[in-house]
């Protein structure tokens, strides 16, 4: 009698768990962004302007001789620098930092009339007086709409 040989063909349980658990993981982190239509999230476009919006507030209660406004439109937002305020109003521009662009398809919007055109500025005590609006003041939409919240005693958050 020749001695059976125990050929066995195939994959052991291990490998097989271990390729569907890695495919697993590929799938849940890479075809959301691959299948996505937005590419930019709107959790990261809301902290972005918030990080801004209290940057700009920051400098108007620093230097109360100098006005500050963030420009907002269709393609990004802009800081600009004044010398003079005049009521609600800033004028006598000096100077203006590198436009910020949104990207994907996403914006910021007035949450009162959806406009995406519009311009922020601060009081020397760190309120909004332009819009004026309090609670719920703007959106950050990309894939999702998200809500900026402004208090009137100046608090800017998440809403």
């Amino acid at each position: 009698m020749s001695p059976q040989r125990n050929n066995q063909l195939g994959f052991t349980l291990v490998e097989l768990v271990t390729t569907i658990i890695l495919i697993g993981i590929l799938a849940v982190t890479v075809l959301p962004r691959l299948l996505s239509s937005s590419s930019y999230s709107a959790f990261t476009l809301r902290n972005e302007f918030i990080s801004e919006l209290r940057y700009v507030q920051l400098k108007a209660i620093q230097n109360t001789d100098q006005c500050y406004q963030l420009d907002v439109n269709t393609s990004g937002y802009t800081l600009r620098y004044f010398n003079d305020r005049v009521g609600n109003s800033c004028s006598n521009q000096f100077r203006a930092e590198q436009p910020q662009t949104f990207s994907g398809g996403a914006h910021i919007e007035l949450a009162s009339s959806a406009s995406q055109v519009f311009s922020i500025t601060f009081d020397s005590l760190g309120r909004v007086t332009s819009p004026a609006c309090a609670g719920h003041c703007f959106n950050a939409v990309a894939d999702d709409t998200l809500a900026i919240a402004v208090e009137t005693e100046g608090y800017i958050y998440a809403q």
